[in-house]
């Protein structure tokens, strides 16, 4: 017997194709990643922001982008935030991004030094908008290597 939120979670892609699932899952990271940078570029917008934040949302924005790739071409990632084991996986799709995105690296130490107090990372304004820059280069380039109709990409890029 299935366990029930088993059944709850798959409940809405019972009736679709194996296509339509995976599809389904990469325009629901797409979707995360395009609010993670969305809550980025509103911090930057402030008098004073909080440039941890922003950098912190850039990364995890590069991250989900990162992942849309891999699930949209099938590919088995663990659950992690270096930004390079993620291109290296993305890398044996298309030599590209390892080429194109290595500066997205940089990221990496947004993920979790910036959340806790044992090591103070607070990034200049610089810094910062460097961080959101990366973060819109990986996003336009994952997007153009991702492959849907035209309804699904439409959506998938204007899901913020």
């Amino acid at each position: 017997m299935v366990p029930l939120f088993i059944l709850q979670i798959n409940l809405g892609r019972l009736f679709m194709n194996r296509d339509e699932v995976i599809q389904d899952l990469v325009n629901k990271w797409i979707e995360k990643a395009n609010k993670d940078l969305l809550s980025a570029e509103r911090e930057l917008s402030f008098e004073d922001p909080v440039t941890e934040t922003v950098c912190f949302h850039s990364q995890q924005a590069v991250e989900k982008y990162l992942k849309a790739f891999l699930v949209y071409h099938q590919i088995y990632f663990t659950k992690t935030h270096r930004i390079i084991d993620l291109l290296e996986l993305c890398a044996t799709v298309d030599s590209s991004f390892k080429d194109e995105l290595e500066d997205a690296d940089n990221l990496t130490d947004y993920a979790v030094e910036v959340r806790y107090p044992d090591v103070w990372v607070e990034p200049g304004i610089e810094e910062t908008e460097e961080a959101l820059e990366i973060a819109d280069k990986v996003k336009e380039f994952v997007l153009s290597k991702i492959d849907f109709t035209n309804d699904h990409k439409k959506e998938a890029t204007n899901s913020i």
